[in-house]
């Protein structure tokens, strides 16, 4: 599986799912499960890939704005629901986190910045292709520590300047 295929299954069944995480990351699971075991754990690195390079300073600091705060976790499912809004919005945020304030049409922190179920739609595929737990993916890790700089998260003036769209946005 190539980066485009990849990122056409991600698309199409965020489009049938119309917004909803939950729907998407079921519709992913079953359009996964009409592939063949080797290439939903190509899926698999694929987004784990992408899942270990939006670990950033930045792209925390962009969720906790557009969360009004977000632990360890709460970043962890942020990236993924991330992946799961396509490659533009992806590639976008990654780039420049503050764009976020441009690439989402809306965000409604009840529904949208959850994407727990997406990180593991490829490992229930896999077990329903195959009855096994999904083998190591033989990706690197992501680091002890998110790149670049860190935040203060909790000084609301440091994420208003380093995120002002965003917080113009979502926070004032």
């Amino acid at each position: 599986m190539d980066e485009t295929e990849f990122w056409e299954i991600v698309d199409s069944t965020r489009a049938a799912a119309e917004g909803d995480p939950e729907e998407h990351a079921d519709l992913l699971v079953e359009r996964l499960a009409q592939l063949d075991p080797d290439s939903v754990l190509d899926f698999a690195r694929h987004f784990e890939a992408r899942y270990n390079r939006a670990y950033t300073w930045d792209l925390w600091g962009a969720a906790w704005v557009l969360l009004d705060g977000a632990s360890d976790d709460a970043f962890d499912y942020f990236r993924c629901w991330l992946i799961g809004q396509g490659r533009e919005v992806f590639e976008g945020a990654v780039h420049d986190p503050d764009q976020l304030a441009e690439l989402l049409d809306e965000f409604d922190e009840e529904i949208d910045g959850d994407g727990e179920e997406l990180g593991y739609a490829a490992d229930e595929a896999y077990e329903q292709l195959t009855g096994l737990v999904a083998p190591d993916l033989g990706i690197a890790l992501q680091p002890a520590e998110p790149e670049g700089a860190p935040l203060d998260f909790e000084d609301e003036a440091v994420l208003a300047e380093r995120f002002p769209r965003l917080w113009e946005r979502f926070r004032s």
